[in-house]
């Protein structure tokens, strides 16, 4: 969760060495362990470090092997053994994740990404080509922002840290997409006119003449040939990207009552077993008064099963928006101002006084899930006879019901695409929706895309999804202001690509697969549960439970006006469905970060405004 910085001013001015240095210090909530900076002419590197495994004992960043190719990175490689076997350098001892990476570019130039696996975002300036190289990992774990203002170019994995070299100026297409779908549906920018964002999976080459961005990655597709134990292979990838993600004796877990977060929970006790001093830890939060939620009670099965300590956090004590800690509601950009921040922060601070490293469970639904009716019918379709009887005969055991054919599932899309094109809010102002053409960018987003995995569509559809990116960077130091780092197992380049690959029944139904891997290793009331969500939605209660009148009744911010016709907006308390209630809080959420998290250039960073 290291701070990066980097500016190369394409001009050949030399860099401000004072304004960098200003920058890195900017950052060091990210990193305390180390802070440094490196210029040359016309680039330079600034660093701010936290270590948060073994190896990282003896990281110093920026960094250079020859003095011609330099590296600032926030880096944590998978696979480290497969990939210092393909390395022509052998290393006396164990090397860090930013000197294997840079080993890797030194062999690979930027072919090195095809041997990465792990979380990363890292720039390489390349003194001889004189280029500078950079890459977001796979999935958008790290961020990574950058901005060109006349000949300057800059970059971060901190989004506040290019602000003050930036203008104010809105990105109004962004805005909307806040306020109809929560999310920004162009993970190619950001809330701000000027400052981009480089979509996970992707790579950004600079120099004098030109920037260039490619795609570096996508997820294989296919059926496997291999008939091999397929919960032998899942054991073995699963295992391999939870001790990947540890490479620390202490770790904390944010374990629900569910199955995917309590296999977590178990292998890393496995794995951790024998290491003097270790500790798993699990945190979790739970609604006890609000509604009737079962997660206390799965949850405390599952610790009391495998021995860890377990801090279970009343979430229903917390109301809309609160905030416990100055920074909750202190986001760079507006998406991650939630009305249930004061939950998800309460359980983030826990998490970070067990350990600097947690683990969480996302997201095993996406990919052991799939829809049988869609398999069944490409079965159909294909002539695949036998699948298609091994797969109902074996559903009509388990399930003891016939299989879906299809109908139901069609009915289903239908009712979703006809909710979400109702969904257009009637008080987004009509004079802006003009100005970007929203209306258009709602039937273009809500338009269903074909699928190109039939036997996957599920997995393929989440890859394709706008919500991994924006989750993870909620999670990420730039939101939480939090000494932690947190990954997930479950999203493993490697393990994706193999559940990609099996036949979906009965492996991807129901997560069979996890659940057969975990035999014996979980409590049997966690194997054998269904997957339950939420039992309620907590605005709804929480709304009701106290009053929201201030909700409705805020300083209204002049910016907002331009955004939404606040005379056709519903009281709160009148919103008769969870998405509209969520939509309603969204302008109450918008309007805040206008007022309070807008102006930072100007409060937090007055002194790189001036400089800049």
């Amino acid at each position: 969760m290291s701070g990066i910085v980097g500016i190369v001013n394409l001009d050949g001015a030399p860099v401000d060495r004072d304004l960098l240095q200003r920058l890195t210090e900017s950052m060091t909530f990210r990193g305390p362990d180390a802070q440094e900076i490196w210029t040359d002419k016309q680039v330079g590197f600034g660093h701010t470090l936290l270590r948060t495994t073994f190896e990282a004992e003896t990281e110093k960043q920026p960094l250079t092997l020859d003095g011609k190719v330099w590296l600032t990175g926030d880096i944590r490689l998978d696979g480290r053994r497969e990939l210092i076997s393909k390395l022509p350098k052998r290393f006396a001892g164990e090397p860090n994740d930013a000197e294997l990476l840079l080993h890797a570019y030194e062999t690979w130039q930027e072919d090195c990404l095809k041997h990465l696996l792990g979380d990363f975002a890292f720039a390489i300036w390349d003194s001889t080509r004189q280029r500078l190289f950079c890459a977001r990992d796979h999935f958008g774990v790290k961020p990574f922002f950058y901005a060109r203002t006349g000949d300057t170019f800059v970059f971060s994995n901190t989004l506040n840290t290019i602000r003050p070299l930036v203008s104010d100026a809105l990105n109004e297409t962004a805005v909307a997409d806040y306020l109809v779908f929560g999310l920004n549906q162009d993970l190619a920018t950001t809330t701000f006119q000027d400052i981009h964002r480089l979509p996970g999976g992707h790579t950004l080459s600079i120099s004098t003449n030109s920037i260039t961005k490619r795609r570096y990655w996508t997820p294989a597709t296919g059926d496997t040939s291999a008939r091999a134990d397929y919960v032998e292979q899942f054991q073995s990838l699963l295992t391999t990207a939870t001790n990947d993600r540890l490479r620390t004796n202490c770790v904390a877990v944010s374990m629900s009552g569910g199955l995917d977060s309590t296999s977590l929970a178990a292998i890393s006790l496995h794995l951790l077993r024998d290491q003097a001093g270790s500790s798993v830890t699990a945190c979790t939060n739970v609604y006890d008064g609000l509604f009737h939620d079962e997660e206390r009670r799965y949850s405390s099965l599952a610790a009391e099963f495998l021995g860890i300590p377990l801090t279970q956090l009343a979430a229903d004590r917390h109301s809309l928006f609160e905030s416990r800690s100055p920074v909750d509601l202190d986001q760079p950009e507006p998406f991650l101002l939630s009305p249930l921040s004061a939950q998800f922060h309460n359980l983030m601070r826990s998490l970070a006084r067990d350990s600097r490293v947690a683990l969480t469970g996302y997201d095993g639904d996406a990919f052991m899930t799939e829809p049988v009716s869609s398999y069944f019918q490409t079965c159909a379709k294909r002539l695949q006879l036998r699948a298609l009887m091994n797969g109902m005969t074996w559903y009509v055991r388990t399930h003891r019901r016939l299989p879906p054919v299809g109908f139901r599932a069609a009915l289903k899309r239908l009712r979703k695409k006809e909710e979400s094109a109702t969904s257009y809010p009637e008080w987004i102002d009509e004079a802006f929706a003009k100005r970007i053409d929203l209306r258009d960018r709602c039937r273009e987003v809500n338009s269903e895309l074909p699928l190109k995995n039939e036997t996957h569509p599920a997995g393929l559809q989440a890859l394709e999804s706008k919500v991994w990116a924006p989750l993870f960077e909620g999670y990420d130091p730039g939101s939480t202001k939090l000494l932690l780092e947190v990954r997930h197992p479950l999203t493993d380049v490697r393990l994706i690509d193999f559940l990609l690959q099996i036949p979906p029944v009965p492996w991807c139904v129901d997560k069979h697969i996890l659940r057969r891997a975990m035999s014996n290793r979980l409590p049997t009331a966690i194997l054998n549960r269904p997957k339950t969500p939420l039992a309620s939605d907590p605005t709804l209660h929480l709304a009701h439970a106290a009053s929201v009148r201030w909700l409705d009744n805020f300083e209204v911010n002049p910016l907002l006006k331009g955004f939404v016709n606040l005379s056709r907006r519903k009281a709160l308390s009148d919103e008769q469905t969870s998405a509209g209630r969520w939509a309603n809080l969204r302008v109450f959420a918008l309007n805040h970060w206008l007022t309070h998290s807008l102006p930072i250039s100007r409060t937090v960073h007055d002194s790189l405004a001036q400089t800049a």
